[in-house]
């Protein structure tokens, strides 16, 4: 069964001591000694002076960077990913949630930065404000041949199978649910 994003930081976590001879808190001393303040210069500290594979290094510098910051909730980041010039699109949004929540109580809703994963057993589908005028829905149906409307994800996310563009709320129609619940059911 495929881990959550959670569940493999916390499984490296466990693992850290044994892999590199220091535990998470002795590497967050040393990182935070650094005083280097950004996360590309923490991690290539670390992977440099210290020999740490990037996977590690990546760990210990998003953790370094996490202590004295209150982590943002999910609401949070989907209210600030529909701030400013995307506020527009916060109805798309919301009504493809809507739907959504009709699938089952097993959906789990996960915000992130800059978009939402679905996840059932995994993810099915990604929503993301893509530009000030679009959100855009990446699907995993995977044999699903593309058509005008359901593309290929190309290059817009490796982790799901197709994009459906969206520019208004009137486009969260029978077809998109229909795709979506079709990723669901399969997840």
């Amino acid at each position: 069964m495929a881990k959550s994003p959670e569940e493999m930081a916390a499984a490296m976590i466990n693992n850290l001591a044994e892999k590199t001879g220091k535990t998470l808190a002795q590497w967050l001393k040393i990182s935070k000694a650094s005083k280097l303040a950004k996360h590309g210069e923490i991690t290539k500290y670390l992977k440099s002076e210290h020999g740490m594979t990037h996977g590690f290094a990546n760990l210990v510098a998003s953790k370094t960077l996490e202590i004295g910051k209150k982590p943002a909730s999910g609401t949070d980041l989907i209210s600030s990913q529909y701030a400013g010039a995307k506020t527009g699109l916060r109805p798309v949004y919301d009504a493809i949630i809507v739907a959504l929540n009709k699938f089952g109580k097993d959906m789990e809703i996960s915000p992130k930065k800059a978009y939402v994963s679905l996840r059932r057993s995994k993810q099915f589908a990604i929503i993301q404000p893509s530009t000030a005028t679009r959100v855009d829905v990446g699907i995993n149906l995977k044999g699903h041949k593309a058509t005008d409307r359901l593309e290929a994800s190309g290059s817009f996310n490796s982790m799901v199978s197709h994009r459906v563009r969206i520019a208004d709320k009137k486009e969260v129609n029978k077809e998109l649910i229909g795709w979506l619940r079709e990723a669901y059911d399969n997840a």
